[in-house]
């Protein structure tokens, strides 16, 4: 979880987005990654940008983050047993004791998305407008 945050919060400081945006993005993302790993199975972790597994060895999980103009689209999938049928058809997950990281996700991001991939585990997938700072290297005009 810790390598994604920091990878995610540099590339937004390099890139000149604003921080309060590049906060609430790492904090979406740490979310996702901690309910990948409470709930992602306990298979090896995933090729490409991974966090890895946690000390445990409970889930592995896979992160994709990218930057399509105006706005940063992240996705975490993992290989465990899939959202239950009520979040992923929820418009708002439960804020019983587990669902608040999902809801703390909806609050933080734009656009959110619970999906299972049958026999393949659940993604997270959101995305959220980017501000950008004064000077920012990538700016979309």
């Amino acid at each position: 979880m810790p390598l994604a945050r920091r990878l995610l919060l540099g590339t937004m400081e390099t890139a000149g987005v604003d921080p309060d945006i590049s906060f609430d993005l790492s904090v979406a993302l740490s979310e996702a990654c901690a309910n990948a790993v409470e709930h992602g199975g306990r298979e090896a972790p995933c090729s490409g940008f991974t966090d890895g597994e946690s000390p445990e060895g409970t889930g592995a999980y896979h992160v994709t983050a990218y930057l399509d103009g105006d706005r940063c689209r992240i996705e975490v999938s993992d290989s465990g047993p899939g959202f239950p049928a009520a979040t992923v058809s929820r418009r708002r997950p439960s804020l019983s004791e587990h669902g608040r990281g999902l809801h703390l996700i909806e609050e933080l991001a734009d656009h959110v998305r619970f999906r299972n991939r049958p026999g393949r585990g659940a993604v997270v997938s959101f995305d959220k407008m980017l501000k950008w700072r004064d000077g920012a290297l990538l700016k979309v005009s």
